[in-house]
């Protein structure tokens, strides 16, 4: 039976969800992925607060709006912190359907200094222009920050929480999990780099321009980003098995 637009994007969702488990970019039951729900109407669907990456299933994900209240019925409620970012975002930004938010442990480093993300390795180099920096503020709980993080992102697609964590925004699912790869990478290079003495290599300006111009243009010209996200679902599957009871796909 063919899935409904709503049903593809549940599933391709929660397997968003389990590919960030597997590769260990969790962070307990905190952090959130959300995809925005075609249609006028700014509907998201989002994980319920409470749960392991890996418990989240296409069935109990929740349909909310920019503010994060809940349209579906149910007792569930997402995480509060999540919509001050998320809802931010989807709201102002009509290119960025799908937001995904991490701590891990180099991003967190990288977010922690000053120059923020180097670019000069072969993934730093593929963000040069392409990262907005927003100050640290407290937990993302108040609605008046929302338009100072929305100024710190501007027209870009990777926010660095500084002190905090890494948000990134795609057109779609699959982009925006290849983009966090790519800063993940970045973020795990750099932070090896600085373990080893002696001088780094540093690339021009013109290098790393052409660097993260083709990058951006491999993602939204080509079904890299796609090929990419499938193959990892199917190496998950090939190794865990069904990701959720009545797991079919």
């Amino acid at each position: 039976m063919e899935h409904t637009t709503e049903e593809k994007l549940r599933i391709q969702l929660a397997e968003c969800y389990h590919l960030i488990n597997y590769f260990g970019w969790t962070e307990m039951i905190f952090n959130h992925i959300s995809v925005r729900l075609p249609g006028e109407e700014r509907r998201y669907l989002v994980n319920t607060f409470g749960l392991n990456y890996d418990e989240v299933t296409p069935d109990n994900l929740l349909m909310v709006d920019a503010g994060g209240r809940v349209i579906t019925n149910g007792p569930t409620r997402p995480n509060p912190a999540g919509f001050a970012l998320h809802g931010a975002i989807h709201a102002a930004r009509d290119d960025v359907h799908c937001i995904i938010h991490t701590h891990t442990n180099a991003v967190c480093a990288v977010a922690m200094k000053e120059e923020g993300f180097s670019h000069d390795n072969f993934y730093g180099a593929q963000l040069f222009e392409r990262v907005g920096y927003h100050a640290f503020e407290g937990i993302t709980l108040y609605d008046d920050e929302r338009p100072r993080m929305l100024e710190s992102l501007g027209k870009k697609h990777v926010l660095v929480l500084r002190n905090h964590g890494l948000a990134v925004g795609g057109a779609d699912i699959p982009r925006a999990f290849f983009l966090l790869w790519v800063a993940q990478r970045a973020a795990e290079i750099q932070c090896h780099t600085g373990m080893i003495p002696g001088k780094n290599v540093i690339l021009s300006e013109e290098i790393r321009r052409r660097c993260s111009q083709d990058a951006e243009g491999l993602i939204a010209g080509s079904s890299a980003a796609q090929k990419m996200f499938d193959a990892a679902v199917r190496k998950v599957r090939k190794e865990r098995g069904p990701l959720w009871p009545g797991d079919k796909v």
